[in-house]
C-alpha cells in the first residue's frame, strides 16, 4: 500500500492510499481518482514529505495533518459531505442511470412518490426541470466512482 498526498484543481489538499504506483496511476488515467473535498475529477499528486520517525523518548508534539487517520475527514467539506452521503444512503433509494425515468413517472403519479438519488444527464436534467420535475443536483459522486 501507498499513500499519496493529493491536490486537485480548486486547490484542496487531500490524502488516499493506493495498492500500489501502479494502481494509483491506472485509477488516475481512468479518471477515477476525485477530490475528497468537492468531488473534482482533475487530480495530481502533491509533494509529500517523507516520514522521518521521532527519536525515542521525544516528546510528542501536536498531531500534524498527515498523522490524523485517514478515516477522518481532512476539511470541513469533507465532513459535511460525508454526512449527506450518510443521510442519502438510509433515508433515500439510489436509482443510477434511471433517475429521470424515475423523477418524472413519480411526478406524473405513475408510480408512488419516495426519496430517490442517481443520475442523469445534463440535457436529462434540462428536461425535467423545464417538465416542472423538482430536482437538485447533488455535491457528491456515485458509489462506484468514489476513491
Amino acid at each position: 500500500m501507498i499513500r499519496y498526498a493529493l491536490k486537485c484543481a480548486e486547490g484542496h489538499s487531500f490524502e488516499s492510499w493506493f495498492q500500489s504506483a501502479d494502481a494509483y496511476e491506472a485509477l488516475a488515467s481512468k479518471g477515477l481518482v476525485s477530490c475528497a473535498v468537492c468531488g473534482g475529477a482533475e487530480v495530481t499528486k502533491a509533494l509529500m514529505a517523507p516520514r522521518v520517525s521521532a527519536a525515542e523518548g521525544a516528546a510528542d508534539g501536536p498531531v500534524a495533518a498527515h498523522d490524523r487517520p485517514l478515516s477522518a475527514p481532512a476539511h470541513p467539506a469533507e465532513q459535511m459531505l460525508r454526512a449527506l452521503r450518510e443521510h442519502l444512503k438510509t433515508t433515500s433509494t439510489y436509482v443510477g442511470g434511471r433517475f429521470a425515468q424515475e423523477a418524472r413517472a413519480m411526478h406524473l403519479g405513475e408510480t408512488d412518490e419516495r426519496p430517490i438519488h442517481g443520475e442523469a444527464s445534463p440535457a436529462e436534467a434540462r428536461a425535467l426541470i423545464e417538465e416542472g420535475v423538482p430536482i437538485a443536483p447533488l455535491p457528491i459522486l456515485p458509489p462506484d466512482k468514489t476513491n
